[in-house]
């Protein structure tokens, strides 16, 4: 590991910015994972015995919770890099991308879930957004707009 003690403060602001921002990463995955799983355990409990269920065993939640937290940190880490104005672009990307990621939740419907399943579903990418987001304003925040 290389010694940075005698660099000016501002030459280490990014080693420590960035692993502020893992920190704050990883722990809004295990949180995000954990509400999961309360989520996952309440839904299995009032489904029914029979019939298809989806999604909610954590090998099957689990890794997706982790990669879409990633990948929206690598959004949010290039919008904000590369976006003139971060914040405009953000406020419309964030929904969109929830959006898109609740069309698998109603679309398991067709293949026979139970509707408790899919609102389940819909209800962990939520959790997962609303954990994520705050975090990635606190760790990688947004600067002002870029005329």
């Amino acid at each position: 590991m290389t010694d940075t003690s005698d660099l000016p403060s501002h030459a280490r602001q990014p080693a420590i910015a960035s692993g502020r921002a893992a920190v704050g990463v990883a722990l809004a995955a295990i949180a995000s994972v954990a509400l999961n799983t309360v989520i996952a355990v309440l839904a299995n409990a009032a489904l029914p015995a029979e019939g298809v269920r989806k999604g909610l065993t954590l090998k099957e939640y689990a890794p997706l919770t982790v990669v879409g937290i990633l990948l929206g940190t690598l959004a949010w880490y290039l919008v904000r890099r590369s976006a003139r104005d971060p914040r405009a672009v953000l406020r419309v990307l964030v929904p969109a991308a929830v959006l898109v990621s609740l069309v698998p939740d109603f679309g398991i419907l067709a293949a026979g879930v139970h509707l408790l399943n899919s609102l389940a579903l819909v209800t962990m990418h939520l959790v997962v957004a609303a954990i994520t987001v705050p975090v990635l304003v606190k760790v990688l925040p947004l600067p002002h707009s870029r005329s």
